[in-house]
């Protein structure tokens, strides 16, 4: 019988190693691309960087984003800020934490997203206020107490909005407001701004390919883990009419 070769151990060990090495590697490859696949096409997180949600999103809130099953009027959506709602962006300068986000291993804090809820769809015609103060989309009425903030130090909840509006919603695009209204700059008060010289209002509505998704759930802190659903008052709107190419605006300016 041969003796074994000299050495040969230690060849075994580095070839059991460096499987071993090889597997860990495909497995964190993989994990790294279905994740990266996750967040491009099914779900992301972003992190709420104000208070115009409270008190249905605080202010540093984890929120898990869909991308697969659209919007409809009521859901909590995440868009693009392409009509400079916002100062400009600070842009992430740490790479880690850059592609980390675009992994989908750290939530996206860019400072180019918004999150409100869809008010008025294409060709919807929204008005505020009926005779009781309420918000009306294709003539009805919405009861918004369940979403609408509410002062925690004196129990009363702000009004559906303080400025008066008038509109149809044109064609591609979406109306949306922050549910703490008083502190929310959001399509209402952009109906009168026409600085990119386009049309009245041209800059309060949001451009359907700027959704990024609809907000399903608060995943951080634990404490606050909750679902977010479409309120019921908006289950039974007419649809609206054919949408026109331009904002339908009438009545007064509205001014914030």
């Amino acid at each position: 019988m041969s003796e074994p070769t000299s050495g040969s151990g230690g060849d075994t060990a580095l070839r059991v190693a460096g499987g071993w090495l090889r597997e860990v590697a495909i497995v964190v490859i993989g994990a790294l691309i279905a994740s990266t696949l996750l967040r491009l096409f099914i779900v992301q997180m972003f992190v709420i960087p104000s208070g115009s949600m409270e008190n249905t999103l605080l202010i540093r809130d984890r929120v898990a984003v869909q991308k697969l099953a659209g919007y409809q009027r009521g859901d909590v959506i995440v868009f693009r800020d392409t009509l400079g709602w916002l100062a400009p962006a600070k842009q992430e300068d740490d790479p880690l934490k850059k592609a980390l986000i675009f992994v989908g291993l750290a939530p996206d804090e860019s400072a180019n997203h918004l999150i409100k809820r869809v008010i008025g769809l294409p060709g919807d015609h929204v008005t505020c206020c009926d005779a009781r103060g309420r918000l009306t989309v294709n003539g009805t009425a919405l009861n918004e107490s369940a979403y609408l903030y509410t002062d925690a130090s004196t129990g009363r909840q702000v009004d559906p909005s303080s400025v008066a509006f008038d509109l149809v919603v044109p064609a591609g695009t979406v109306f949306v407001m922050g549910d703490h209204r008083n502190n929310s700059q959001d399509s209402r008060c952009h109906l009168a701004d026409d600085s990119d010289g386009g049309a009245a209002g041209s800059k309060a509505f949001i451009p359907t390919t700027n959704i990024v998704g609809t907000a399903v759930a608060v995943v951080y802190p634990f404490s606050r883990f909750q679902g977010i659903s479409r309120p019921l008052t908006f289950e039974n709107i007419p649809a609206g009419q054919t949408p026109p190419a331009a904002p339908v605006l009438t009545g007064p300016e509205v001014i914030c």
